[in-house]
């Protein structure tokens, strides 16, 4: 069994490119993603805005593992656009990106190698612009208890270095947190060695 990651790199900002070739212009765009309905969102302002252009190109990889994925040629012959852009993003080694980049058509037809390096060159950029920064894959939990177990979850809370979303303390006590997808085993170990200790994820 393949020992789980939960340390990845992606964008660290919004970044833009250019580049240009007889005429054609290739305005590159990088974003920090982490959902299909933000890339859904970001493609959709970018189509409104660059209304007049022919082509609007991209490829996203999202999640810890990079599992989900997709490449978009918009339009433009098959494996030209979105499998470079998503070339660009795998060489870099990132996820939670969307690259997108917009094509004005200069009247010359570049042929499906000036295409690729075309795209290829565009992607490249924005992701230079755009930098890197490490993530650490998290999932939310809600931790139940009664005020007796407090310090125990508490203790909890320190040992593994859990980042706190909100807390309650009454006579029920609610504690709901970011948890590292290499922690959840043991905080599932601990929470049940704990009296009256119940965990749901959120």
């Amino acid at each position: 069994m393949a020992e789980l990651v939960d340390i990845y790199q992606s964008v660290a900002s919004e970044g833009h490119g250019l580049y240009k070739d007889k005429g054609s212009r290739f305005i590159s765009f990088a974003y920090p993603v982490e959902s299909l309905d933000e890339v859904k969102e970001k493609i959709d302002a970018l189509r409104k805005e660059y209304h007049d252009a022919r082509h609007r190109c991209y490829a996203y990889r999202i999640g810890c593992d990079g599992s989900l994925f997709r490449a978009n040629d918009d339009g433009e012959p098959s494996s030209s656009a979105g499998k470079p852009i998503l070339g660009q993003i795998d060489s870099a080694g990132l996820s939670d990106v969307l690259v997108v980049v917009v094509r004005y058509f200069g009247g010359i037809k570049l042929g499906v190698p000036g295409l690729i390096h075309a795209y290829r060159t565009a992607a490249a950029d924005a992701l230079l612009s755009a930098g890197s920064r490490t993530k650490t894959a998290c999932r939310n939990y809600r931790i139940s208890f009664d005020y007796i177990s407090t310090n125990d979850v508490m203790k909890l809370v320190k040992d593994l270095s859990l980042s706190i979303l909100r807390q309650e303390f009454g006579e029920e006590c609610v504690i709901e947190a970011a948890v590292r997808l290499t922690a959840e085993g043991i905080l599932k170990e601990k929470v049940a060695n704990i009296s009256s200790c119940r965990l749901e994820e959120l």
